[in-house]
């Protein structure tokens, strides 16, 4: 039977979003790229933003899926930053008094990054390095701020309705580059690998159907910007946000998708205008899938044969049926965790030995003018840094526990899930779920977890492979773990493979 309606993905709810200046000052610490070869930052790019988002059940009751309520308004606080990423315990702090504000549960604040690296290295093991000094008043300015965005967007909870609609950008490329005259994999641009192109754009409507916000959820790397760059920046997703917003005159909001092997197509460079040239790519597509939304709160359906010339089939817009209106008013949330098994880690003190002679090594090379030697000493220096973080924030044990959310809103799933999974992820989920319109987001906590790559990319010499925490298997027990959680949440089953 040949189909006469096609549903147009959409949430309604009460929702509200409020936006802030939060770029780091000039003189923080920065460097983010081992082969860097300065530590401050020594100016601003474009500016750093934060996002408050309050996302409630249109009827303030949101229930869970055992049936019992999950707070007492049915609400989430979607807190977005443009932050690299900071550690459990710095995030913890920053949004320590939003459950109180919000009243909601610790768990019922999701905390996601842009990713940007550009945005400053601000986990606890610089505040010793040139500029550090300044991380700590910075994080507590920060948790002012958002803290006062809170207060803002609650003020402003109103119904709303989310429209969705699909577009393609390859500004993104896979970035596991195998370099066969060298023998190795490199992290770059990958001509020879199809990668994940999906734009996810969204729309949010108020009560009178006035757009107030557009979301742009797509998965790469913030890594235009390297070494060479020394200013703050988001990247890429600045300029993004203000070419929609030029356009639109409306705020906009970037989702982070899973992209631990994409990276953008022309990136690792020092020259802030390829990063806005990346952003305005990504930004005009997103225009491009905005531009195909129809009326809010409206379905395609066929309207009927026209004899004219030839028999014409026309189609229509319809205002949602009720059942259509219960549907994208379903609102459902649980937070999880799954417990994943943890690789032989590298021993610490023979880290620290290796820290101090590649450090020694770098200021001798210095000492000497020796740039392409200081350059690679401090880079070896810089991975052992990250490893010693690494392993001093993992729980003790042979487990770590990886956590995730699922938050059902009418036809949408919006997922934040832990560290840097690979586009594989998101896929295989959109791939078991097809009738909804899945948004990930990434990098939610967990930082020590570092990568999770699919388990037949382990052994190749890739560089996600070597800082990863994780034995191999883990990507695919999350993509287990999150598929029953769906479950659990919609009360539907996944699509048989």
């Amino acid at each position: 039977m040949s189909t006469t309606s096609v549903p147009s993905p959409t949430s309604i709810l009460r929702f509200s979003h409020a936006q802030g200046d939060i770029t780091p000052p000039v003189g923080i610490y920065h460097r983010m790229w081992g082969a860097a070869r300065h530590d401050k930052a020594t100016g601003v790019h474009r500016p750093l933003l934060a996002d408050v988002l309050i996302l409630e059940s249109s009827d303030e009751s949101g229930v869970g899926s055992q049936g019992s309520v999950s707070n007492r308004k049915g609400r989430f606080v979607r807190v977005q930053l443009d932050l690299v990423m900071l550690s459990d315990q710095q995030t913890d702090a920053i949004v320590a008094e939003i459950p109180q504000i919000a009243d909601v549960s610790r768990d019922q604040v999701l905390v996601t990054y842009s990713h940007s690296h550009s945005a400053g290295f601000l986990l606890p093991d610089r505040i010793p390095l040139p500029g550090g000094d300044l991380i700590a008043p910075y994080l507590a300015s920060l948790k002012q701020t958002l803290e006062r965005l809170t207060h803002e967007s609650l003020e402003q909870t109103r119904p709303a309705t989310v429209s969705y609609a699909l577009g393609r950008c390859d500004m993104a490329a896979n970035r596991d580059y195998r370099d066969t005259l060298q023998d190795i994999y490199c992290t770059g641009f990958n001509p020879d690998a199809v990668a994940e192109d999906l734009i996810i754009a969204a729309r949010v409507f108020d009560e009178r159907g006035v757009p107030r916000l557009d979301i742009v959820h797509y998965g790469c790397h913030p890594t235009t910007l390297a070494w060479d760059n020394t200013l703050l920046s988001p990247d890429f997703v600045g300029a993004m946000r203000d070419t929609l917003t030029s356009q639109t005159g409306t705020p906009c909001v970037f989702f982070q998708a899973p992209c631990g092997d994409l990276g953008p197509r022309d990136g690792f460079v020092g020259d802030t205008d390829v990063a806005d040239r990346n952003g305005q790519q990504l930004g005009y597509a997103a225009l491009s899938a905005l531009s195909s939304l129809g009326p809010v709160g409206h379905d395609f359906a066929y309207a009927g044969p026209v004899v004219s010339g030839a028999t014409i089939g026309t189609w229509t817009w319809e205002t949602l049926t009720d059942e259509r209106d219960i549907a994208t008013r379903r609102w459902v949330g649980e937070t999880f965790h799954v417990d994943l098994p943890i690789k032989q880690m590298p021993d610490t003190n023979a880290i620290a030995v290796d820290l101090k002679r590649f450090t020694q090594e770098q200021e001798a090379a210095d000492a000497a003018d020796d740039t392409i030697a200081a350059r690679d000493a401090a880079a070896r220096a810089e991975r052992c840094r990250r490893w010693l973080r690494r392993i001093a924030e993992l729980p003790e044990g042979d487990s770590c526990p990886y956590h995730f959310s699922v938050l059902e809103m009418g036809d949408a799933l919006w997922i934040t899930c832990s560290a840097e999974p690979y586009s594989w992820l998101a896929s295989q989920v959109r791939r078991r779920f097809p009738h909804k319109t899945v948004l990930i987001s990434p990098i939610a906590g967990d930082s020590q977890v570092a990568y999770l790559l699919p388990e037949d990319r382990y052994g190749k010499g890739l560089y996600q492979e070597e800082p990863s925490c994780l034995a191999p298997g883990c990507l695919e027990k999350v993509l287990e773990a999150i598929t029953e959680g769906i479950e659990q949440v919609t009360g539907s089953s996944r699509r048989a493979d």
